[in-house]
């Protein structure tokens, strides 16, 4: 359970700095349940050091806004009455949206990190900004106009490109071909709703951090291998890095061939030119279109002692050449947990020894003595999870920013 410190309430009777203790603990407690699963009242007060009547109050407060609610717990044979179970409300959700350049992924994620509902929108081909503000605002009326859907409280984009975070502007998404893009801005005047957008990497590096394989972990790097190239997130010291403009994590664009093929940025041997999907669909003779199908039928190639030739040599090569990313990483971050999503987990899947061995063999003593590598786990869903938790931010910091809702 993580700990929390809560803000000690005031004595005086009136002031704003009793208002803002209340707002502090509000927001401690709801931040608990969100990240940490279903507490109990118990729970609750050794967590965040308040005395059990306040927590009483703040869970029934949290309930009248709609962001909580509470259950006996199952299963209990404690003596006497036990103490409410405290529980994130999935009735009120997130929009989440990732364009990438064969589709636009449009997901709801509930109170908790839950998927609720999820749409991948095939595109024919790589859709421009107008096209994916378009499509996604038709997804999200869908939603909403669905008998029993949630209350929406924002819309987070996940951008596989350089996104300013003060205002959610693409400033440069090579694979999109979108340069200076308000997509936060288009995105906000189509659906109503707040937004904000961010590079999906350190998206998805902040919902490892919370929900997944970095749970617990204060300085991790993730990166992330999909259709558009590959991104990276750098958490460090527990917070995400980002650079003076939201910039930082960018990864795949560290030089891992000095004789390798031209990248899209202007440099030669990017980590993302010679580490791509593509070679890896090809060799197991699947088209662009069945990337979905690119993990069962690597597993099941590798499940024997002698996969392909053909699909051996390109894993191979391209577990080398992220070592050397994953060297350069190791020596200059010092990071504990190395996260790898998309496909670049599935590379660690299948040949997790030889990974290991091409990152260590080549990384300084003392930084790679104290870090492990591990596949993510939030699976098909990080990116929605990771960007519902930039539409989820102004709730978490202040509940009672959100309207209670309409019985």
């Amino acid at each position: 359970m993580t700990e929390a410190r809560p803000t000690p309430a005031g004595t005086g009777a009136s002031g704003g700095a009793g208002d803002s203790a209340r707002r502090s603990n509000l927001a401690t407690v709801l931040s608990l349940v969100h990240h940490d699963g279903p507490h109990s009242r118990a729970e609750l007060t050794r967590a965040t050091g308040l005395n059990r009547s306040t927590i009483a109050t703040l869970a029934t407060q949290l309930a009248e806004l709609g962001l909580a609610y509470e259950a006996a717990p199952m299963g209990s044979n404690a003596i006497g009455r036990p103490s409410p179970t405290v529980h994130a409300d999935a009735s009120t959700a997130a929009i989440a949206i990732n364009p990438e350049i064969d589709a636009i992924t449009v997901g709801l994620v509930g109170l908790g990190g839950g998927m609720l509902h999820r749409v991948r929108h095939e595109t024919p081909a790589i859709p421009s900004a107008r096209e994916v503000v378009d499509i996604s605002a038709a997804i999200v009326h869908d939603i909403r106009s669905r008998p029993g859907a949630p209350r929406i409280v924002g819309v987070g984009v996940a951008v596989p490109g350089l996104t300013r975070a003060e205002d959610g502007m693409v400033t440069y998404a090579p694979h999109l071909e979108w340069n200076d893009e308000p997509i936060a801005q288009l995105l906000r005047e189509a659906t109503g709703f707040p937004v904000r957008a961010a590079n999906d990497a350190s998206l998805g590096a902040n919902a490892e951090k919370v929900f997944g394989a970095g749970r617990g972990a204060d300085n991790i790097l993730y990166l992330n291998g999909g259709a558009s190239g590959i991104g990276g997130g750098v958490i460090s010291g527990g917070a995400l890095l980002t650079g003076a403009a939201g910039y930082a994590g960018e990864l795949g664009h560290t030089l891992v061939s000095s004789g390798g093929a031209l990248c899209h940025c202007g440099a030669n041997g990017c980590l993302e030119t010679e580490v791509s999907r593509a070679p890896l669909l090809d060799a197991l003779g699947l088209a662009p279109g069945e990337s979905e199908r690119l993990e069962d039928e690597l597993g099941a190639a590798y499940a024997s002692d002698a996969p392909p030739a053909a699909l051996a040599r390109v894993v191979d090569a391209q577990v080398g050449f992220l070592g050397i990313a994953l060297r350069n990483a190791v020596n200059l971050l010092n990071p504990g947990v190395i996260v790898l999503g998309g496909f670049l987990g599935l590379l660690h899947a299948v040949a997790p020894v030889a990974l290991d061995r091409a990152m260590r063999g080549q990384a300084m003593r003392g930084p790679r003595d104290d870090v492990r590598i591990e596949r993510a786990r939030l699976g098909r869903d990080i990116l929605m999870v990771g960007a519902a938790e930039l539409a989820f931010a102004d709730i978490l910091a202040n509940p009672r920013a959100v309207a209670p809702p309409v019985p």
